[in-house]
């Protein structure tokens, strides 16, 4: 039993709503932030046109690289809760320059994964309006429209959030889980030798569709976001955090294997393929799950979008509180209780470049690869830098036991090792050039730490 006296659950609530969300709705807000319904859909595919028979193996991988990570983050959260997710955590540890690292990079983590699913939003929403009426609508106006919905109503109460969060991605999960046991029951009881033998694939393919299957897994840690709101959140939290990660990784790894059966069973390319999800529909005799699951991505990338800004803003909040951001966006809404002008702020950064993306007539698709890059350098230099502090914070709470490094530095060198990965060979095209994207926003990220902390105490920014 750990002592009672390490627990530091703070009583700053941050003018937010205390203890309003149940264990099912602070684990909603980790699977929303996932986005689940996508990873069938958008993401396998891509894999897949890398990894090929080995699919199921980078997911199997990915969920033990992301098992690690999300116990290191468990621990800490079983000790503190605070809005501020990852951050608040680097706060208590590290060095204020590495904290500014954590704390930007985790902001354009969660904004940049929001514009990610917005992009896949347009696109899903053209499909649909499409085969429903011939027509296409404007990309920039239905990326406003979905922003706008996630902004009101992250605005108006996180319970309504988490609520509708939770219900949408139970009902899209349970309708692909549906297409993949059909699949399977059609299949008969054997195995697809080609994918257990890893038929065709190579040691480099396996290596890069193990990096883009982690960027299925980011955000799992977003309930970490709720520790002013989530009840007997020093509990609820840390199950938040792993079973959104051992579920998640459960289900990616089932589909994944299942997606690439199927279209053995019909001899097409799942690399290849624009819509997945409808082909599987059909193999397994219920055309119709096809178009809903194409509703509930769609539906999902409205929630996805909900979870990033919910979780940015409240570490903008946090990061106000402790000088990185304009003192303005400490306050938080007298009646609603939540971080009103974050999350309108955190809201329109996510749809500006998704706007400009569309504007110059980039699809969907791209926008939500593109943006889920960049996205993916800020969440793995955050995990890094947040596993590698853990053995110190143990150490501070008096619970550190001998060999507890092993682990916090294992998840450390894993997503070192996914980072370069993500920089070597270096990307062909856009991809090439999101690595200098991301360096160019953290130096600013780290030029407005210096100037804050000089303006604030001269002398100590000169220490």
């Amino acid at each position: 039993m750990e002592p009672a006296a390490t627990k530091v659950c703070s009583n700053t609530d941050y003018g937010l709503r205390r203890e309003t969300l149940s264990p099912m709705e602070t684990l909603a807000q980790s699977v929303s932030t996932m986005a689940p319904t996508t990873t069938p859909a958008a993401t396998i595919p891509l894999v897949c046109a890398l990894a090929g028979n080995g699919t199921w193996l980078a997911y199997a991988l990915a969920t033990i690289a992301i098992l690690l990570v999300a116990r290191c983050i468990s621990r800490f959260a079983k000790y503190s809760a605070s809005p501020g997710s990852l951050y608040n955590y680097a706060a208590m540890t590290l060095p204020p320059w590495l904290q500014a690292i954590v704390a930007w990079s985790l902001l354009l983590a969660y904004v940049g994964t929001g514009s990610s699913v917005i992009g896949g939003f347009y696109h899903y929403a053209n499909l649909l309006l499409r085969d429903a009426t011939g027509h296409v609508f404007s990309a920039t106006l239905l990326a406003t429209f979905v922003t706008g919905i996630s902004i009101w109503i992250a605005y108006r109460d996180v319970k309504i959030s988490a609520r509708l969060m939770l219900w949408i991605e139970a009902t899209s999960v349970t309708v692909i889980v549906a297409v993949v046991l059909l699949l399977l029951l059609r299949q008969g009881p054997h195995w697809d030798l080609e994918q257990l033998h890893w038929h065709g694939m190579t040691g480099s393919g396996l290596r890069l569709g193990l990096v883009l299957a982690l960027f299925s897994f980011v955000g799992f840690e977003s309930a970490t976001t709720l520790g002013a709101e989530a009840r007997n959140p020093l509990k609820t939290i840390p199950r938040a955090v792993v079973m959104s990660s051992l579920l998640g990784g459960a289900f990616f790894t089932v589909c994944a294997y299942a997606e690439v059966l199927g279209f053995h069973m019909v001899g097409k390319s799942l690399g290849d393929s624009q819509a997945p999800m409808y082909v599987l529909a059909r193999i397994g005799g219920v055309e119709i799950f096809g178009l809903l699951i194409d509703v509930g991505a769609l539906i999902s990338l409205l929630a996805g979008t909900l979870a990033c800004i919910t979780a940015a803003a409240r570490v903008l909040l946090l990061m106000a509180h402790n000088g990185l951001a304009h003192d303005r966006l400490q306050k938080t809404h007298a009646h609603n209780h939540t971080p009103s002008l974050a999350v309108v702020i955190t809201g329109i950064a996510a749809l500006l470049p998704v706007a400009v993306l569309a504007v110059r007539g980039d699809s969907g698709l791209d926008v939500y690869g593109w943006m889920g890059s960049l996205a993916t350098y800020g969440f793995i230099v955050a995990y890094a830098l947040v596993c590698a502090a853990l053995p110190r914070y143990l150490k501070r709470r008096r619970v550190y036991r001998p060999g507890a490094q092993a682990l916090p530095w294992l998840a450390a060198l894993v997503m070192v090792l996914a980072l370069g990965g993500n920089l070597y060979p270096v990307p062909q095209g856009p991809y090439g050039k999101l690595p200098y994207i991301y360096l160019i926003y953290l130096t600013a990220g780290l030029i407005w730490f210096a100037v804050r902390r000089w303006a604030k105490n001269p002398a100590l920014a000169e220490s």
